[in-house]
């Protein structure tokens, strides 16, 4: 067997194997901390931490890198605006190094409680200005770039295939739409330095160069921290459909220039989360659902990643309460059910296992593989199964096995009443007790594995 992925550079799936026998190069692109990440950014990350596990189980160990975005990053992928820290900063009259540091720590507490391993190694931007001065030395010396009254810029006319993993326009994106030319040799150039403004207020996040004060663009710090710490050439490198258009196109641009080498061997991204047909994004407050919001509304965090895990990464996925409420009412009954299972190994056991292998070395399915959980559940396989199982899916099952709910005897003993009344296919008075029941405050979920009693 073997992993095969879908790589975004040959459109096509292939058969994966790393550089180094049994290590795995993966870099991931993380979040700008400005604001608190939304729920479609952690589609993706959770799509990331599929892959990583899936590599794991494959006798893989992964060196994973994330980037943590403190500077460069500007309100506009066509170099023009506000970085978006500074603008924070500005808006809420706050120290820009204290707002990333925060949100820096929300992000890392919000993939705990979604049980997304964290990477091997974090890094930050703002940590890393000296290797990427260092590298855009380099592709000054080999005639990659050209300095305007705003910064330094890397030519893409000098590239032949720029923009080749891209391809077609990718859903989502108008291509051009965000070019404004200024003293732009061609309209995909982007920015590798740009000048601090001399008519403005002196900026919390600035540095001295070799061509003057400023901070790096955007897209010099991927390449300049992934080959600082994975490698010139890397295995897996991980983002977001938006990435695929501009970002990405423009890593591989500098990264292979400055190099000479391939600078990734396998590109994974991850389709949007949208919100009633809109793409997800901080600055819009309806699209703007973070993992507090969901929270508050009384769901469980692993609730969203099972939502997740049941679309495939690659096909686009609209958010609903309905569908999140879906998600939790069948994961508290794979709980339900995980905790009627014999604890000795079965017979089914080794056949289960391998089967949702086969799925997820095919390209990460996550919805087969789960119908190969349930499957485990109907036959009775051991809950030793449902555990190896949940290394893949990371829902923490036994944990939440685990979290007792009290129920009322009388709730308990009515369930069992109309259990019996459906049995008899009783069903007007099997439906009065249920709605006695929830005005209780409880719920009886019916499945093929019994009845499952939630606290609404």
């Amino acid at each position: 067997m073997g992993i095969i992925l879908f790589n975004t550079l040959s459109r096509k799936k292939e058969r994966f194997s790393p550089l180094k026998k049994k290590i795995v190069t993966l870099y991931t692109c993380g979040p700008t901390v400005y604001r608190s990440q939304h729920i479609g950014n952690y589609r993706t990350f959770i799509a990331e931490d599929i892959l990583k596990r899936a590599f794991m189980i494959n006798g893989f160990r992964v060196r994973h890198v994330m980037n943590i975005t403190d500077v460069g990053h500007l309100v506009s992928d066509a170099d023009i605006g506000e970085d978006k820290l500074a603008r924070e900063a500005r808006l809420t009259k706050k120290n820009a190094w204290d707002i990333a540091r925060f949100y820096e720590r929300e992000f890392k507490s919000d993939i705990k409680e979604l049980r997304i391993f964290p990477a091997s190694t974090f890094v930050r931007a703002t940590d890393h200005i000296r290797e990427q001065i260092r590298l855009i030395q380099t592709l000054e010396r080999k005639g990659f770039t050209y300095t305007t009254t705003d910064g330094v810029y890397f030519d893409t006319s000098r590239i032949q295939k720029y923009g080749e993993l891209a391809g077609r326009k990718a859903p989502g994106t108008k291509a051009g739409a965000r070019v404004e030319m200024r003293e732009k040799r061609n309209p995909t150039d982007f920015a590798l330095w740009k000048f601090s403004d001399p008519n403005s207020p002196k900026r919390q996040m600035e540095w001295c160069s070799p061509w003057g004060v400023g901070f790096p663009g955007w897209h010099i710090e991927c390449s300049a921290m992934s080959m600082k710490y994975l490698g010139e050439t890397i295995d897996v490198h991980c983002g977001g459909w938006d990435h695929m258009q501009i970002h990405h196109p423009n890593e591989i641009a500098q990264s292979e220039a400055a190099t000479g080498k391939p600078f990734v061997r396998f590109w994974m991204h991850v389709a949007f989360l949208s919100v009633r047909g809109e793409k997800m994004a901080k600055s819009l407050p309806e699209t703007n659902i973070t993992l507090q919001t969901l929270k508050v509304r009384g769901f469980d965090p692993l609730d969203f990643r099972y939502l997740m895990l049941g679309t495939h990464y690659r096909k686009p996925l609209s958010f609903s309460w309905e569908a999140l409420e879906g998600a939790r009412n069948t994961r508290e009954v794979l709980v339900a059910a995980y905790k009627r299972l014999p604890a000795k190994p079965q017979k089914a056991d080794k056949a289960l296992k391998g089967e949702i292998l086969k799925t997820m070395n095919d390209d990460l399915n996550t919805p087969k593989a789960l119908s190969v959980l349930w499957k485990g559940l109907h036959k009775k396989a051991s809950r030793n199964f449902v555990l190896w199982a949940d290394h893949v899916f990371g829902l923490d099952i036994a944990r939440a096995s685990r979290i007792k709910i009290t129920i009322p005897p009388l709730v308990a003993a009515l369930a069992k009443e109309r259990e019996a009344l459906r049995r008899e296919k009783k069903w007007q008075e099997a439906d009065h007790i249920r709605r006695k029941v929830e005005e209780m405050g409880y719920r009886i979920e019916d499945t093929a594995l019994g009845n499952a009693i939630h606290k609404i």
